[in-house]
């Protein structure tokens, strides 16, 4: 069930970025039976890397305080509709709920453009001015797999 006061929580990691500039004005919090697992906002800046969103640095703060990569059962609350990295994050971790406030149109209004990730995967990953995504060297890279399937390992 939804609740307001994690969002405000939320909300305030992505205004500390206006004075830190450690990285864009997005902040996350996880929630698990009502209670905050871990919070985090938008890192990118300060540590150099590209996929430090707020929800990202979020579920790997949260994935070390429950020492899992699964987190079933928890909620994430974002001050923003995830970009196409984080809602694929959010999916992999098994977060079955997240409440956002603004929408990527009001992200795209202060130049935090995504839409050009979302039509380029609904036209089939093809447009090398995005990206050039070419296979090779299947039967090489195939058998790592084999070995892992063979072992009857499951793990997301």
């Amino acid at each position: 069930m939804y609740n307001s006061k994690f969002m405000e929580i939320a909300a305030k990691e992505a205004e500390s970025n206006l004075i830190s500039q450690e990285g864009g004005p997005f902040g996350c919090v996880i929630v698990k039976d009502d209670q905050m697992i871990a919070k985090g906002h938008n890192e990118v800046l300060k540590s150099n890397d590209p996929s430090a969103h707020g929800e990202i640095v979020t579920i790997r703060k949260a994935g070390a305080k429950l020492e899992t990569y699964d987190l079933s059962g928890c909620v994430l609350y974002t001050n923003a509709y995830p970009c196409p990295m984080c809602l694929s994050a959010i999916i992999w971790a098994n977060i079955k709920i997240v409440y956002y406030g603004n929408t990527a149109i009001d992200a795209d209004k202060i130049g935090f453009r995504d839409e050009f990730i979302y039509k380029f995967i609904e036209n089939g990953l093809n447009d090398p001015g995005v990206l050039e995504l070419e296979q090779h060297d299947h039967e090489k890279t195939i058998k790592s797999f084999e070995k892992y399937q063979d072992n009857d390992q499951v793990i997301y």
